[in-house]
């Protein structure tokens, strides 16, 4: 039977037919150890010294109460300084022991833990902490593939080669029926209507859940536009990697700050003029997008594409944009990102 059917429990101690770690053997119940021996020998030394003292120079000059305490400290209180240097030392060790013994109970939960978690089938029974682990960590992924599902089937697709017109006809007599020829080289994409600010800021957020039939129409009129497409992408890249992680921005509550601080920002004010911007107050998720971005290049090049994207975005969207859009946007999971991103950079320094 392998070990992991009795250790899968936390905190409970395997049992020792199955302990892979060997453990120290248990102090004997009786007897007397090294160091008590010891004391017995020094003590009986003592008081055979002390005897043979008395006896050959006798009790002159004890008479009373001080000198029958004085006879009893030089008897009696380096027996007890002895026995009481054996106590210590038997303390010492009986906790080494149980020190030990610890460790090698920790070390052979700890082996039967991964050994479990890398066996397909195993009874359940014997697996309820574990299942509880992988249940948790199934919930954290089944987030991330919300969010990357988003993208599944809306991924902008490559620009279509451009469409050969036809030469020009010559021109015609002026008619009331004429119409305007566009003329060569016009992109399909230049003939769009520009994209809607809600649009914008609903993109920005992503959908909510795969049901979110407003949300996804939002994304998918955005995406048609390039560089809110490019933007898109970045952002979902570095909450793709934060999510590796366990940083989501539905976790985060940033301070909020005000709209004048943000068209500073898209003004071209760095550092501490913009400091109210690094809103995410977040200890464990700062510093582990801070390990992140200094020991991840790709989590570090993504980054900074996105922290570059944002800024070249807002920069225009603030130019027309109302003290009430630039609210909504920074609700949204990119900003979250970009406050986050921009602490860990330094952008707020």
């Amino acid at each position: 039977m392998p070990p992991s059917s009795h250790a899968s429990r936390p905190g409970q101690t395997p049992k020792p037919a199955q302990d892979r770690t060997p453990r120290p053997s248990p102090a004997p119940a009786q007897g007397l150890s090294g160091p008590e021996r010891a004391a017995l020998v020094l003590s009986a030394a003592w008081l055979v010294l002390t005897a043979v003292v008395f006896a050959v120079f006798g009790m002159a000059g004890t008479d009373g109460a001080l000198g029958f305490l004085v006879i009893a400290l030089v008897i009696f209180l380096p027996v007890a300084m002895i026995w009481v240097a054996a106590t210590a030392a038997r303390t010492a060790r009986v906790m080494r022991e149980e020190s030990a013994r610890l460790h090698a109970a920790i070390d052979a939960i700890r082996q039967a833990y991964i050994t479990q978690s890398q066996t397909l089938a195993a009874p359940a029974n014997s697996q309820v902490s574990v299942a509880r682990k992988l249940d948790e960590i199934a919930a954290a992924q089944r987030k991330t593939e919300t969010a990357l599902a988003t993208f599944s089937s809306i991924r902008p697709m490559a620009n279509p080669a451009p469409v050969r017109r036809a030469p020009a006809p010559a021109p015609a007599a002026p008619s009331d029926e004429a119409q305007t020829a566009l003329p060569l080289g016009t992109q399909a994409e230049d003939m769009r209507p520009p994209l809607e600010r809600s649009d914008f800021i609903r993109a920005l957020n992503f959908p909510e859940t795969a049901e979110d039939k407003e949300g996804f129409a939002a994304l998918r009129r955005a995406l048609k536009d390039r560089p809110t497409a490019q933007l898109i992408q970045a952002a979902q890249d570095v909450l793709t990697l934060l999510s590796q992680d366990g940083i989501y921005m539905d976790d985060l509550r940033p301070d909020m700050a005000r709209p004048e601080t943000w068209r500073n920002f898209a003004g071209g004010a760095r550092g501490r003029a913009i400091a109210a911007l690094g809103g995410i107050r977040d200890r464990s998720s700062l510093a582990l997008a801070a390990a992140r971005m200094k020991n991840d290049p790709i989590f570090r090049d993504a980054a900074h594409h996105f922290l570059r994207r944002f800024d070249q975005m807002f920069s225009s969207f603030a130019d027309d944009a109302t003290d009430s859009d630039i609210s909504d946007l920074s609700d949204t999971r990119t900003a979250r990102a970009f406050m986050l991103l921009g602490r860990v950079a330094g952008t707020f320094d």
